[in-house]
């Protein structure tokens, strides 16, 4: 075996190595182009990426879906069991029972057969308060890590203020794990670009951000090639420029064809006595209906939206590999330029308690503008300060700082679009190893294995 390094540099194109990217570029001699999968979201790529299967087989339709047996809407679970096909690490023991797989925050990273595991687990206290920690296997690990490293960044990983400090603490973890176990293969997440992408679009100026990234990415590539490892990079899905918020729940809701309760004046999302309703994510958009004879009449007032592109039933979810029990009994896709939220209120004033805050575990949806200040706000770091005095001194509080404006959006994904904002990459030390054509992303898997098993 020959010990490999995959470097997961999310959102990262071929049109954004240049001069800012010194160490990136050293690799485009050995690269090719991923072709876009749908949806193109982090939990189902890289759950292609670690199965070679596609969601239709592995499960993971989104980044959540809703759980019909438990009634409850779920993005960002963290069990492993989740995907259904054998993963990299099974595959892989199969040739070689010695082989040991680090997933240093890649997904689904908890009750993993993998044999060594971080990922973000922020500790959630009976006081309401939310703390910056994450988990390790071994469980030791993680008091070892934050010794070593200080504890792990949450609060720069994702929200308004991200930044390149949790990108850099999950290098310097990766080198720790290097340091204690040398997996024969090491998963790693960098997770910057994807955020300031989102907020500017791949037009904005992202030249710092470029910077700080090669900078992180030199830095592996000195260390584990100094120790004889195969380094490579790539990526799960572009940036495209967006300026067009579409609303899906707003839509079924205005046709009667979803419920809401009221609580304390908000209006919160009732999925089981709605008729239909929608998983926001991205570009893309399960739509849950309760009775299959309303199926062509909610597809057909989709297919009247401006924004919408195309609207998947069963045999447009078998055409992209979509027809999976998980999946919506209709998908939709965005046009390039626009986006899906979750919102399902008609009133901002009746918006539910969780709208304005960093909530990605109750929201019904995935919400880019989690990662934005309310604009309305004169001074938002001020009222966040205050926030968190009062949760230092033990009252219950609400950080309600988070911007409801869909319109500040400025970069998105989930389609499988052609062109050079939308296109990943996979980039290599091995350049004997790498394709001379683009690879679909069912390959990568097995391109990852011949990396660690061809001597």
């Amino acid at each position: 075996m020959q010990r490999t390094l995959v470097i997961n540099v999310v959102g990262l194109t071929r049109n954004l190595i240049g001069e800012h990217t010194p160490n990136l570029r050293k690799l485009l001699a050995a690269s090719v182009d991923i072709k876009p999968m749908v949806p193109a979201v982090t939990c189902a790529v890289q759950a292609t990426y670690l199965t070679g299967k596609t969601p239709a087989e592995h499960g993971i339709v989104a980044n959540g879906w809703y759980f019909r047996d438990l009634n409850e809407v779920w993005l960002w679970r963290q069990s492993n069991r989740l995907i259904q096909a054998p993963k990299i690490w099974d595959i892989a023991r199969t040739k070689d029972s010695s082989f040991t797989c680090a997933n240093t925050f890649w997904w689904y990273a908890m009750a993993t057969g993998a044999d060594y595991t971080l990922t973000p687990r922020p500790l959630y206290c009976a006081d309401g308060s939310k703390l910056p920690d994450c988990y390790t296997y071994p469980l030791e690990w993680r008091e070892e890590l934050s010794q070593a490293l200080g504890p792990f960044p949450l609060f720069q990983f994702w929200g308004p203020a991200t930044s390149i400090k949790s990108s850099a603490w999950i290098a310097d973890a990766a080198i720790n794990v290097e340091l204690k176990k040398s997996p024969s293969l090491q998963l790693v997440y960098l997770p910057h670009l994807d955020y300031c992408l989102q907020k500017v679009g791949p037009q904005g100026d992202i030249s710092k951000d470029l910077q700080e990234v090669d900078g992180l990415v030199g830095k592996l590539l000195d260390f584990f090639t100094a120790r004889n490892c195969r380094v490579i990079v790539l990526s799960e899905y572009g940036i495209g420029a967006v300026d067009t918020p579409v609303h899906p729940n707003r839509i079924l809701r205005q046709a009667n064809l979803l419920a809401v309760k009221t609580d304390l004046g908000r209006e919160y999302l009732e999925t089981a006595t709605s008729k239909a309703f929608a998983v926001a994510d991205h570009q893309i958009a399960h739509v849950y209906i309760q009775d299959a004879e309303l199926i062509p009449t909610v597809k057909a007032l989709f297919e009247q939206q401006p924004g919408i592109a195309r609207v998947l039933d069963a045999e447009g979810k078998r055409e992209l590999g979509l027809d999976h029990e998980r999946s919506g009994e209709l998908v939709l896709l965005a046009e390039a330029n626009a986006w899906f939220t979750y919102y399902y209120w008609l009133d901002d004033n009746k918006a539910p308690d969780f709208a304005p805050t960093v909530e990605i575990h109750r929201k019904p949806g995935y919400d880019p503008c989690e990662l934005f200040f309310n604009p309305t706000l004169r001074f938002p770091m001020l009222r966040m300060a205050g926030k968190v005095l009062r949760k230092k001194l033990g009252f219950r509080y609400l950080m309600d700082v988070i911007s409801m404006q869909p319109e500040q959006v400025k970069g998105s994904h989930g389609l499988a679009l052609p062109g050079a904002d939308s296109t990943p990459i996979f980039m290599s030390t091995e350049a004997h190893l790498v394709p001379s054509e683009s690879i679909a992303a069912t390959d990568v898997c097995d391109l990852l294995l011949r990396h660690v098993f061809d001597e």
